[in-house]
């Protein structure tokens, strides 16, 4: 097969190939609402078997932070990834109660999240004498400052550098798994395209050219009615 021939294989397969889905889509019955727990339960609808759902349900029923706790983790999840202009904060895409529930799901965090707000505390009441939500914010930016940076952390700050890390880590990770998040990136996913041929200076380039009879017989005139990229390749090639 020579190289004009593979170009229109590689064209006819992308073309054809999309019609011969169409052609073989068949209706499909909308089914109604459901409550059972394949949807409804947390984690429903996502391959989540019985067992892993009343997983989940068992550890959104306990509560391991207490209110103070949940008070200094916001606070910190904000200044770690506050609001701007494109998006809201951790507390808006309620990071603080992902990370209530990852320590619940990996109970392995909850020494080192538990000891580090208490160091903070220590830390807050030794310098300004209050705990770490009641100081004021340029207080509480001092105190991040000294342990946000392990590369440049005092020894003495060693303690709340680790339990910083850790909090940085989840907060970004709780952040970017909600929608919220996902927006902020601009990420859309898969999205569906039209291929509309090499380009012409590259057809120049290797002295080949598309078969125009070929190419008009390809192309389906309901997707060139709803899609103005076939109008435009209709139009190059006559």
């Amino acid at each position: 097969m020579d190289r004009r021939d593979t170009i229109k294989s590689i064209l006819l397969g992308s073309v054809a190939g999309g019609l011969v889905l169409q052609g073989c889509k068949t209706e499909v019955e909308e089914k109604p609402a459901t409550t059972d727990n394949s949807t409804s339960e947390p984690g429903g609808g996502y391959g989540r078997v019985p067992e892993e759902i009343a997983r989940d349900k068992a550890l959104m029923a306990q509560e391991f932070f207490n209110e103070h706790e949940m008070a200094t983790i916001t606070v910190l999840a904000d200044i770690i990834l506050p609001a701007d202009a494109n998006s809201g904060s951790a507390g808006d895409a309620e990071v603080p109660a992902f990370i209530g529930f990852i320590v619940k799901d990996m109970p392995s965090h909850q020494v080192p999240i538990r000891g580090g707000w208490m160091w903070v505390d220590h830390e807050a009441n030794a310098r300004d004498g209050l705990t770490f939500v009641k100081c004021s914010a340029q207080q509480q930016i001092a105190i991040v400052d000294d342990i946000a940076y392990p590369d440049t952390v005092k020894p003495q700050h060693s303690q709340g550098a680790k339990f910083f890390s850790l909090m940085r880590d989840l907060t970004m990770t709780g952040f970017y798994t909600t929608k919220i998040g996902i927006d902020d990136l601009g990420f859309i996913g898969n999205t569906p395209n039209v291929w509309d041929g090499v380009p012409e200076e590259e057809l120049q380039k290797h002295g080949l050219a598309y078969d125009q009879d070929w190419l008009v017989r390809c192309i389906n005139q309901e997707q060139r009615a709803k899609d103005p990229v076939w109008d435009e390749l209709g139009n190059l090639i006559g």
